[in-house]
């Protein structure tokens, strides 16, 4: 019988089906990888990896081996998009008022609409990975967050399949790893909200993960409804006729990668989707649905 534990962190909803080990193991073994990753990539935390490199812009900045990893994947997303998934924004995101926790953000109105887009891109981005070591230019924040998440599922996945030798699924605020052959399908629910109304499908393996204009969202102080997915080509929340894309692919990572990427651009990289080996389900702004290759079939699940 499968072990199942569920909680709340990070603003996200956590849950962990192992099919061997006990339920203290596993969730120990989550938490503890979550926690590792938070102390390296947190922007609203004074004390982590990512902060220090902000405030030492200019220099290389000692970090731990999770920030070292955490970082590169971001990179790799930015390189395989062409800088459409760009984790420099951070201060456009700072600026905009994003700045703690999502839950504290949309609680009162806050920042502004940047006017232009920063200078820096990924590509200014420094790593030094056998020294430990990462660097941004002067003025530059990263911003990790939903890559971070889609790479802690991957990874905490594989982390609970290899110490308990069965099959695992690790869910962070729907973005969902898994590892291992499991016995039968998992069954994932996919949502635009945190518990709104989802569609369940079945997937044997990979990840998926959903990029949304819909969730994080708040409003500036002038009166601008804005969202945290950021077009780096104009410093602004990206204005897509797409609100949500989820995507099944054979990794969390490359999943959200893609998902963020077609929520920025919309149109313009659907035919990045079709090419690629991954199926989406995409939301319009009008709540049409359109799927892309072999989407698994849906049962709706009410809120």
């Amino acid at each position: 019988m499968s072990t199942v534990r569920q909680w709340s962190d990070w603003s996200c909803s956590v849950r962990v089906v192992a099919e061997r080990g006990s339920g203290d193991r596993v969730e120990t073994i989550v938490r503890d990888l979550m926690a590792d990753v938070e102390r390296a990539s947190s922007r609203f935390r004074p004390d982590t990896d990512l902060v220090r490199v902000a405030r030492h812009a200019g220099r290389l900045v000692p970090v731990s081996r999770v920030c070292v990893d955490l970082v590169q994947v971001a990179l790799e997303a930015a390189d395989r998009t062409r800088g459409v998934v760009d984790p420099t924004v951070g201060a456009t995101l700072v600026s905009l008022g994003y700045d703690a926790d999502i839950d504290v953000v949309a609680a009162a109105p806050r920042g502004a609409v940047a006017t232009a887009p920063s200078s820096a891109t990924w590509r200014d981005v420094r790593v030094h990975a056998a020294l430990g070591l990462v660097g941004v230019p002067t003025g530059v924040e990263l911003d990790l967050g939903s890559i971070a998440k889609a790479w802690t599922v991957d990874e905490a996945a594989r982390r609970v399949a290899s110490s308990t030798g069965g099959a695992a699924l690790v869910e962070v605020g729907g973005d969902v790893g898994t590892a291992g052959r499991a016995r039968r399908p998992w069954q994932v629910d996919v949502a635009e909200t945190r518990g709104g109304a989802s569609t369940r499908v079945a997937v044997d393996g990979g990840g998926l993960a959903t990029s949304s204009t819909v969730a994080r969202r708040w409003t500036t102080r002038d009166g601008r409804p804005v969202h945290h997915l950021v077009d780096p080509a104009t410093g602004r929340p990206s204005d897509s006729p797409w609100r949500t894309v989820s995507v099944w692919a054979p990794t969390a990572v490359l999943a959200n990668t893609l998902s963020t990427a077609a929520v920025v651009r919309g149109p313009q990289v659907l035919t990045s989707l079709e090419r690629a080996d991954v199926a989406a389900r995409v939301v319009t702004v009008d709540g049409d649905v359109v799927l892309v290759g072999a989407w698994p079939a849906e049962t709706e699940v009410a809120a």
